[in-house]
């Protein structure tokens, strides 16, 4: 078997750990080893040539144009106060009831974090929209905490979530079947974080508390909360995904009908701002920049891998693994848990997605299942003390008196949860 496909798989690990950008290290590992290479008579130049169609291939992707719109939507839901103002109406709606804010914050966190498709902003939201109101009416720190972070990590599953319409870009299947595949686990997770927050407040009375009687709505003050403030985003995300589960839209156009749906709606309240709207497109555009040149990289990085045979490499690997498709489940669900403390979605999606596929498809795994585990998977790896991602941008926004051990105290119990969900998952993908 030729090192080279090994050394260079090792090799942009080793530079990403270092904190070297990351497309620059997948394109630039990619073309050192394809230089090399060449040189020892153990790659051949020709295979360049097919860069620039790669490239123009990937500017020309509609499946992807529904990152940016995704993004834009998400943002302008934030920035508007659309999505603050629909925490506020669930708050009072279920606040009444022991643990009620706290559900609502799971539920909105969960909207929240599919419409804007991106863990940290998703988790830097909810924790300052919803970590003051929480304190101030009495909840438990860690109770508090651990909602948040784990509402803000539903986006990597709940549709329609970037994740997802990278994962079908890579994998090479419909978004929509993953979109279709993911609203049932998603769904099951945010059921499973409310039935733990009911039942906690039910036995813990003091954890989470209902709110004082002067902060209730009735009547036409409540009915009016939720028209103006209920109603519309929950409309707005219900058609989005409607029309693609229909098949009226692909993802792309659905997408669109959101991001121009969120500005309408911002424009009817009168919300938004011509700066913010300004950050929203900056958000959008940056997030979109660094999209596009992971896939350029990637893709530089996929061929010369391909070239020294790299593919064939990975492929014997894995499908050596002992216990067929369930020993290949675990292993590679481990490995990609353990990335997550350390590398951002996209990148596992760019490096090491496209490279267990095939794999996966030998030992007859259905592919749209597989992405929905590793989309559970990251979620939990994003969750998990002390490198997960979403702890990090959680302690961004949290005042200096917490501690950062009752974030860690407060994500074990949905930690937890999600593993139980996760081997479910594992053990449904097995082939009968």
């Amino acid at each position: 078997m030729s090192l080279w496909g090994p050394a260079m798989f090792f090799s942009v690990l080793a530079m990403i750990f270092t904190g070297y950008p990351v497309a620059f290290a997948l394109g630039g590992t990619a073309l050192l080893f394809a230089l090399v290479g060449s040189t020892f008579g153990a790659f051949d130049l020709v295979l360049l040539f097919a860069l620039p169609e790669r490239t123009f291939g990937i500017m020309s992707n509609a499946t992807l144009l529904a990152v940016p719109f995704f993004i834009f939507m998400g943002a302008v839901l934030e920035k508007s106060k659309l999505a603050e103002g629909l925490l506020e109406t669930i708050g009072v709606l279920f606040g009444r009831f022991r643990g009620g804010l706290a559900i609502g914050v799971i539920f909105v966190g969960a909207l929240l974090a599919a419409a804007t498709g991106v863990v940290g902003a998703s988790v830097t939201a909810m924790g300052l929209i919803s970590l003051p109101v929480m304190l101030r009416n009495g909840y438990q720190r860690e109770i508090s905490l651990g909602v948040i972070a784990a509402a803000g990590t539903l986006g990597q599953i709940i549709p329609p979530s970037i994740v997802l319409i990278v994962l079908g870009d890579q994998m090479g299947v419909s978004v929509g079947d993953l979109f279709r595949a993911a609203l049932i686990p998603g769904l099951i997770l945010t059921g499973a974080y409310a039935v733990y927050v009911t039942g906690l407040s039910l036995v813990r009375a003091e954890v989470a508390p209902a709110l004082p009687e002067e902060m209730h709505s009735s009547g036409l003050e409540l009915i009016t909360r939720v028209a103006v403030s209920m109603l519309p985003p929950l409309v707005l995300i219900t058609v989005v995904l409607g029309s693609i589960f229909a098949g009226v839209a692909t993802p792309t156009e659905a997408g669109a009908l959101g991001a121009v749906g969120a500005m309408v709606l911002a424009g009817i309240n009168r919300s938004i701002s011509m700066d913010a709207l300004k950050r929203a497109m900056e958000e959008t555009s940056r997030l979109t920049i660094m999209v596009v040149f992971l896939l350029i990289g990637s893709g530089v990085f996929a061929l010369v891998f391909r070239g020294f045979d790299g593919d064939l490499w990975i492929e014997g690997m894995l499908t050596g693994i002992p216990g067929g498709a369930l020993g290949f489940l675990v292993v590679v669900n481990l490995v990609v848990f353990c990335l997550g403390f350390f590398i951002d979605f996209f990148e596992i999606a760019f490096i090491i997605v496209p490279l267990i596929v095939p794999a996966a498809s030998i030992l007859g795994i259905d592919i749209t299942w597989l992405g929905i585990v590793l989309a559970v998977n990251l979620q939990t790896s994003f969750l998990t003390p002390p490198f997960g991602f979403s702890l990090f941008y959680l302690r961004g926004v949290t005042p200096n008196e917490i501690r950062t051990t009752s974030i860690y105290k407060g994500v074990i119990p949905f930690i937890v949860i999600q593993l139980v969900v996760l081997a479910g998952l594992i053990w449904v993908a097995v082939p009968r």
